[in-house]
C-alpha cells in the first residue's frame, strides 16, 4: 500500500450502496483533520471517526477527475486563524454524519499566528475512487467556502463558453455527413481534434460545433449544452475550398434545446443587408460589357449603352405554345404559314399585370392567335373580352399585355381594325373610322322608286361633307348614268339615279330615272 492514501470506509460503502438502491445522491458536506493522537498511524476502512479531530469545516469543492471519471477530488482550505497542530489524518463526512472516507495525510504543521508567530492558509486535496462518482454531490455554504483555483478556472471557462462569439473552427460542412471518423470536408482532410461547424445536416437538430474524432464525434465544450448554444452564436471558419475565411451566425430564434431544436446557420461574412437600407451616396461599380447577361451590377453607363432590348427572341413557322419565358421577349412568325400562337396561361404561370409579349407576323399568311386555360383577349373598350380566336394579318405586330383577371390586352397594327381609332364594319353596307375623326361610309341603292331615301350605317357626329356613287351593271352600257344626292344630313340623303339615252356628244338630252342598283361612298366627321 502507498505511504499516503484515501480509503472509503465500510460505513461509507454501506451508505453508498443504500443511496444507489434508493436512487438518491450521495451528499458530502464537510471535511475534518486530525493529528492522529500525536503520532502517525495507518487508518483502516473499519474506522468511523478520526483518532483525534482538531478541526472541521465545509468542503470547498468536489469534482470528477477529467482523465479518470471514477476519481473524485475533494478540496478544502483551512483558514489562517486556526492551527497550532499537526495534520496527519483527514475525513470526508456525509450530510448525515457518516465518515465516508478517511485519509492518511503527510505529517504537516498548521501554524497559527497567535502562538506560532506565523499564520497561513492550509490547502488539502484528497483523491478517492468510487464506482458511483456520478451520484456524489457537494453540499456547501456559499458564505463560508472559498473558491479554489480549479473551481474558478472551470467556472470562468464555463461562462466564456456561454458567450455568442465562439472559438474558430477549422472547416464547415457543405452537405449532410456522418458524425464519426476522419473525413474530407470542403476539400480539407479533417483529423481527430479539429473543430468543425456542422451546419448542413438533413436532421437540422444535429447541427452545431463538433470536435472530430476517429470514432463518434462529440460537441465542442463551448457548444455542448443549451445554455452555450443561443440565437446569435457566431463562429469563424479558417479553411475550406469554398468557405474559408467566412463567418456564420446561428439564426434560430427563441429558446433552444440542444439535440431537439433545429439549428440554422447563415453566412454573415459581409454582414447583414438591412431591409430598410440607408441611402447610398454616390456608389460606383465597374461597367459590364455592353451586352453582358451575367449577374454583375448594372451601372447607369451600362444601361445607356444597352439601349432598348427585349429579353428573348423566339421564331416559329407553324404552331407555337406560349410559355412564361416568352414574357418580355418577341415571338416571330415567318414563312408561308399558316401559323398559330397560344398566349401563356396566366394562372398556370403566375403572370402578373404588366407582363408583355410582342408577337410579330412576318409570314405571308394570317396568324391565328388563341388563349390557354380560361384567359380572354380584348382589343378595345368598345368590345367585351372573349376567348374567341383572333386573326393577325401578315406584316403586322401586336403587344400582348396582361392586365389582370385573366385578360390579355391586344395593341398594335395587327388589331388596328378592332380598336376604337380604326374601328370598321367590313360588310356591303359598312364604315371605317380614322384616328383624325374622319368617317368613310358606303352602301347600296336599290329598288324601283325614282328617289330612294338612304340612311347611313352610323350617323356622322358633325356633318356629311360629300357623297359620291355609281350605277352598277346598267341596261344601256353606252348611256351615262348618274347618281345624285339631295337632302344631305348627318344621318342620310336622297339618292337619285338618272341616265341620258341620247348622249352621243351633242347637247341634246333624253332619258329618265334609272332602276339599276348603285353604290355610294360618303365622307364626313
Amino acid at each position: 500500500m502507498a505511504d499516503y492514501y484515501t480509503l472509503l470506509t465500510n460505513a461509507g460503502i454501506a451508505y453508498e450502496t443504500a443511496c444507489k438502491a434508493a436512487g438518491v445522491p450521495i451528499k458530502l458536506s464537510q471535511i475534518s483533520v486530525g493529528d492522529g493522537g500525536g503520532a502517525v498511524y495507518n487508518p483502516a476502512a473499519t474506522d468511523t471517526a478520526l483518532k483525534r479531530e482538531v478541526w472541521r469545516g465545509p468542503l470547498n469543492a468536489l469534482f470528477q477527475d477529467e482523465k479518470n471519471p471514477s476519481w473524485l477530488l475533494a478540496e478544502v482550505t483551512i483558514p489562517p486563524e486556526v492551527g497550532g497542530w499537526y495534520v496527519r489524518e483527514a475525513g470526508l463526512w456525509t450530510d448525515t454524519g457518516i465518515l465516508y472516507a478517511i485519509v492518511k495525510y503527510p505529517e504537516s504543521f498548521k501554524p497559527v499566528l497567535a502562538t506560532s508567530g506565523s499564520g497561513k492558509e492550509f490547502y488539502i486535496r484528497s483523491i478517492f475512487e468510487t464506482s458511483n462518482a456520478s451520484l456524489v454531490t457537494l453540499l456547501i455554504d456559499d458564505t463560508v467556502v472559498k473558491a479554489t483555483r480549479a473551481w474558478v478556472s472551470s467556472y470562468v471557462a464555463d461562462e466564456l463558453a456561454k458567450l455568442d462569439r465562439k472559438q474558430s473552427v477549422r472547416v464547415a460542412t457543405t452537405a449532410n455527413i456522418v458524425l464519426s471518423g476522419a473525413q474530407t470536408l470542403d476539400g480539407i482532410a479533417v483529423v481527430a481534434g479539429d473543430r468543425v461547424l456542422v451546419k448542413s445536416q438533413v436532421s437540422a437538430k444535429e447541427n452545431g460545433i463538433y470536435v472530430a474524432a476517429n470514432d463518434a464525434w462529440v460537441r465542442a465544450k463551448d457548444a455542448d449544452t443549451s445554455a452555450k448554444v443561443t440565437s446569435g452564436l457566431t463562429v469563424p471558419v479558417e479553411e475550406g475550398a469554398t468557405l474559408a475565411d467566412t463567418t456564420w451566425q446561428l439564426v434560430t430564434d427563441g429558446a433552444i434545446v440542444l439535440g431537439t431544436t433545429a439549428l440554422t446557420f447563415q453566412n454573415v461574412t459581409q454582414g447583414f443587408a438591412p431591409l430598410n437600407s440607408p441611402a447610398l451616396i454616390d456608389p460606383t461599380a465597374n461597367t459590364p460589357p455592353r451586352f453582358d447577361t451575367t449577374k454583375k451590377l448594372v451601372t447607369t453607363e451600362w444601361a445607356r449603352t444597352r439601349g432598348f432590348e427585349l429579353n428573348g427572341f423566339y421564331v416559329f413557322t407553324a404552331a407555337l405554345t406560349g410559355i412564361a419565358a416568352h414574357i418580355g421577349g418577341m415571338v416571330h412568325a415567318y414563312g408561308s404559314g399558316p401559323a398559330s400562337y397560344s398566349i401563356p396561361d396566366s394562372v398556370a404561370n403566375g403572370v402578373l399585370p404588366g407582363a408583355v409579349i410582342r408577337l410579330q407576323n412576318w409570314s405571308i399568311a394570317s396568324l391565328t392567335l388563341v388563349t390557354q386555360g380560361t384567359d380572354k383577349m380584348q382589343e378595345s373598350l368598345a368590345v367585351a373580352s372573349s376567348s374567341a380566336n383572333r386573326s393577325i394579318p401578315p406584316d403586322t405586330y401586336i403587344d400582348i399585355t396582361f392586365i389582370g383577371n385573366g385578360i390579355w390586352l391586344l395593341l398594335g397594327t395587327g388589331v388596328f381594325g378592332a380598336t376604337a381609332p380604326f374601328a370598321a364594319s367590313r360588310s356591303a353596307t359598312g364604315w371605317q373610322k380614322l384616328p383624325s375623326g374622319m368617317i368613310i361610309q358606303w352602301g347600296t341603292v336599290s329598288g324601283v322608286a325614282q328617289q330612294a331615301a338612304m340612311t347611313f350605317a352610323v350617323a356622322f357626329p358633325n356633318m356629311c361633307v360629300a357623297v359620291s356613287g355609281m350605277v352598277l351593271n346598267p341596261a344601256n352600257v353606252n348611256a351615262p348614268y348618274v347618281l345624285t344626292a339631295t337632302n344631305l344630313t348627318k344621318t342620310g340623303f336622297s339618292a337619285n339615279r338618272t341616265f341620258n339615252s341620247n348622249f352621243n356628244g351633242s347637247s341634246s338630252l333624253g332619258g329618265g330615272y334609272a332602276v339599276e342598283n348603285a353604290t355610294y361612298i360618303a365622307i364626313g366627321f
